[in-house]
């Protein structure tokens, strides 16, 4: 699933498209997640794209008389085409601009994502509003981080992928903060104490900065919007490292698994 570079690193992508003005919409394939509506190519013939902005993992596309929100789910990608480009069985969403008729292409194989149209505020949509603070914010700080932990007994690796608490911090980088916090994903998060806490915050954004800044991580299928591999995979410490050892100690990285998700961390780098 992309986590928030991966979306960040999308939205960065798409920022050629803004002031262009949309000139007709495709749908091959309304049955995503949700489904979608079915006026989206009236409603958005001729509307202008104004702003792009990401909360979480939705990229918030607003448009002269409303948003597009989307989501990118399992497998999910948006892509810059060409009008000669081939077609994929898993295209189902075009959005085609008047210059150049360049195609926002929406790809998603297990159509676990979602693009959904609003022209209320998107981030009052039933599907935002609830969300935690960005990683990258500055309220995201050792304090908030602390206090929201010190009466959780689930492990500190669930707290930080928890989208109500922090946003955007999925299973790989959930790993690799923690082990550039020195922390064992098993940990009960009330157990972690306020210097562990800062140092989590630290390498929390540290690691997604650099990912983004790496074009995220291309494990299956993440391409940007031109098709290009991200490298951040490259620089993984411990995430689908299982009996590799550790950049640090040279003893095996450990695999467990935690609310159905794999963990990877060094035993003895990790308290």
């Amino acid at each position: 699933m992309p986590e928030l570079p991966e979306v960040e690193v999308t939205r960065l992508g798409l920022k050629s498209l803004l002031m262009l003005s949309v000139k007709e919409v495709t749908i091959r394939n309304y049955s995503l997640r949700w489904p979608i509506d079915t006026s989206l190519p009236q409603v958005l013939k001729n509307q202008i794209l104004l702003d792009l902005r990401r909360r979480g993992k939705y990229i918030l596309a607003r448009f002269s008389d409303g948003t597009l929100i989307f989501h990118l789910g399992m497998s999910g990608r948006l892509c810059i085409v060409s009008n000669n480009e081939t077609l994929n069985k898993h295209d189902h969403v075009d959005i085609v601009f008047k210059k150049d008729n360049s195609i926002l292409r929406y790809r998603d194989p297990r159509r676990f994502g979602s693009i959904l149209w609003t022209k209320e505020d998107p981030c009052n949509h039933k599907l935002i509003k609830n969300l935690g603070l960005e990683p990258l914010n500055n309220e995201f700080n050792t304090e908030y981080l602390y206090q929201k932990l010190r009466n959780k007994s689930q492990c500190i690796k669930n707290s930080i992928m928890d989208s109500r608490l922090v946003v955007g911090v999925g299973n790989i980088y959930a790993s690799e903060s923690l082990y550039d916090a020195g922390i064992r994903p098993n940990r009960a998060s009330k157990k972690i104490s306020k210097r562990e806490v800062f140092a989590l915050v630290k390498s929390i954004k540290s690691v997604i900065k650099n990912a983004i800044s790496r074009g995220g991580s291309s494990i299956n299928d993440f391409f940007d919007v031109n098709g290009e591999n991200g490298y951040f995979q490259n620089e993984h410490k411990v995430y689908g490292r299982e009996d590799k050892p550790c950049f640090q100690c040279q003893f095996p990285i450990t695999q467990l698994k935690l609310g159905q998700r794999s963990s990877f961390f060094c035993k003895k780098c990790q308290r």
